[in-house]
């Protein structure tokens, strides 16, 4: 990446020296109104054109061909590896892994969690889409699984982009009961939020636990904190809670 390039984020981990990794932001788009200015997402009502210029820029800013899935709250998992049949733009699934170079793992969010992973010896990269739904059901167990994690595999590390925050994610009390049934250490992610019978959830937290409990010990970006906020950031990220209408913005992976 151009360090004078675009205002993203790049993320600070200990990936592998052929690792490179990126989150977009609101800037350096062409995007108009609630979807300025650089959304990539093409599902949301935005005119095709100016989403198709955005991703473009995006391609010729990271130097890699990002893959953009159907992201549908679930726990698919697909592979970019595969040359006789390969994955392409809005294979439905909410992540995505590869082991060669040349494409990106990529998540697009606007509120929910990004996660991104990496193995220690530069061998396979991964993006997880972890929305409450799919981080409950298990996307970031069934990503992790494909990294063959045993004896004697390389360590994996995971990033976390922004998200919205612990202090604007009111759920209701099924979203606590699905965490809780899993693993009753989720009680303590959640807060009483002043509607009555409503609960403020960490989703950050959410996500440190499961992978901690996977086996993923290394885990870098978004600690909570207001900076990683989608909610209260709007000129820097985009937010379906926020704005109703919202654009997309993405965090990708990719080897060189």
């Amino acid at each position: 990446m151009d360090p004078h390039g675009p205002r993203w984020l790049v993320p600070e981990w200990p990936a592998p020296p052929n690792v490179r990794a990126v989150c977009t932001t609101r800037d350096d788009g062409v995007s108009l109104g609630r979807y300025a200015s650089l959304n990539l997402g093409d599902h949301v009502g935005d005119d095709p054109a100016h989403v198709r210029e955005n991703r473009a820029r995006l391609q010729r800013a990271a130097a890699v061909r990002p893959v953009f899935l159907q992201q549908v709250h679930g726990t698919g998992v697909v592979s970019l590896d595969a040359a006789e049949d390969p994955v392409r733009d809005g294979t439905a699934a909410d992540a995505c892994t590869a082991t060669t170079a040349g494409l990106a793992c990529t998540i697009m969010v606007a509120d929910c969690l990004p996660v991104l992973f990496a193995d220690e010896a530069g061998h396979r990269i991964a993006a997880a889409h972890a929305g409450w739904r799919g981080l409950a059901a298990g996307v970031l167990e069934q990503t992790f699984r494909r990294f063959d994690a045993g004896q004697g595999a390389a360590k994996v590390i995971a990033w976390l982009g922004p998200c919205i925050g612990p202090g604007a994610f009111e759920v209701g009390p099924e979203v606590k009961a699905a965490f809780e049934a899993h693993a009753p250490e989720a009680a303590h992610c959640f807060k009483a939020a002043p509607a009555p019978g409503k609960w403020l959830a960490d989703l950050p937290a959410l996500a440190r636990q499961r992978l901690r409990a996977a086996g993923v010990d290394a885990v870098y970006g978004n600690d909570g904190g207001d900076a990683w906020c989608t909610v209260n950031n709007p000129s820097r990220f985009f937010s379906h809670r926020r704005d109703g209408v919202s654009g997309r913005f993405a965090a990708l992976v990719w080897k060189v």
